[in-house]
């Protein structure tokens, strides 16, 4: 198996399948993530993340930038300083 990507019995344990390709597990770790004031800011990331990318093509550079300066920029409103400056650079 790949780096990161355990099998349990058949059954895949890897935290994509757990936690972001089962509804269940998704909803879970979202909470948890919601819960834990630490967390929240990645939380409230992933959801807006995942608007982003069901927006229409002409308001995903508004969106992008709201997302930058939102979360990628110290100082914003919920910055994720764990993100490393590869993942925040801008394309």
């Amino acid at each position: 198996a790949p780096p990161g990507h355990a099998q349990d019995g058949g059954q895949d344990t890897s935290f994509r399948w757990q936690c972001v390709e089962q509804p269940i597990g998704k909803l879970l770790f979202r909470r948890f993530l919601e819960g834990a004031p630490q967390f929240a800011a990645a939380g409230a990331l992933w959801a807006e993340i995942e608007a982003f990318e069901q927006c229409e093509d002409a308001e995903r550079e508004e969106s992008a930038k709201r997302l930058r300066s939102r979360f990628f920029t110290p100082g914003g409103s919920e910055h994720c300083g764990f993100l490393s400056a590869g993942a925040t650079a801008a394309p």
